[in-house]
């Protein structure tokens, strides 16, 4: 009899944290993080393309993937928007992950208002 309330209990605690989870991440920034950030890649892949020729840097030479931010950065003056995106970017990630959705939606208008002034 024991084990049947011991199975039981598992069963609805089991139940319990299944009908939780969603719950959690309902509030969640995280698939418009995803999206802006697609976007500012677009951009940066956009801007990179865009210029002349450049001489391979040092990081390049010595085989170092590039990122959205080192790709912003060789830009220029051309990509100090871009690199203001991803800061607003960064703080989103920040908000979100301490709970703040007000402030993470805040920072995604940021950087979609950036991304629409270079268009």
């Amino acid at each position: 009899m024991t084990t049947i309330i011991r199975i039981t209990t598992c069963y609805i605690s089991f139940g319990a944290l299944l009908l939780a989870a969603p719950a959690a991440h309902a509030g969640s920034c995280e698939r418009s993080i995803a999206s802006v950030q697609a976007q500012v890649d677009a951009a940066i892949e956009k801007s990179a393309g865009s210029d002349q020729w450049k001489p391979e840097s040092l990081a390049a030479l010595r085989g170092y993937q590039p990122t959205p931010r080192s790709l912003a950065q060789s830009e220029g003056s051309n990509g100090a928007d871009l690199q203001l995106a991803l800061d607003a970017l960064d703080r989103a990630r920040a908000a979100d992950h301490s709970g703040q959705i007000a402030t993470c939606r805040r920072a995604l208008s940021e950087a979609k208002l950036i991304l629409q002034r270079r268009q």
